[in-house]
């Protein structure tokens, strides 16, 4: 059994963590990646910079409502997880997914918004024993998604 895993990347600034997203999308198997709000789409060539090209090689689609589509994917069984340090976050480590499912991650700084973490499934974090309350969100991307498959 394929293991379905997409993302969501909700209000992501920058272009470079977008490139990211999509490199390590394609590094981890992601089956497609999906961008909301205001996060920038391909061809940018600040997505291009850190991407390499699995911009042109995930598929992906924009919705500029991310509540919408949630809804339209827990209609579809997919499972919602939000990536979020948020009370009650389940260590990503021990969490295990059930597919096919969402990823979602959100802002840079105010992360994942309350109305896509109420109609999340699971929420899960990355446990952070240092000073620092995040990480950048392209690498807590990297390792959640990793850890998913």
């Amino acid at each position: 059994m394929k293991k379905e895993v997409y993302v969501l990347a909700h209000n992501i600034r920058s272009m470079h963590n977008i490139g990211s997203i999509f490199r390590t999308s394609d590094g981890a198997g992601v089956s497609k990646v999906y961008l909301s709000g205001y996060s920038a789409c391909p061809p940018r060539k600040e997505i291009s910079k850190t991407a390499l090209g699995a911009e042109e090689t995930i598929p992906w689609e924009f919705h500029k409502d991310s509540l919408s589509l949630v809804k339209k994917l827990k209609k579809d069984k997919v499972q919602i997880i939000a990536l979020e340090r948020i009370e009650g976050g389940e260590d990503i480590s021990k969490f295990k997914p059930k597919y096919p499912c969402l990823l979602i991650v959100g802002n840079e700084i105010e992360g994942v918004p309350q109305e896509l973490l109420d109609l999340a499934d699971k929420k899960v974090e990355i446990p952070m024993r240092g000073m620092k309350e995040s990480l950048n969100v392209s690498v807590a991307f990297g390792i959640a998604v990793y850890q998913l498959f």
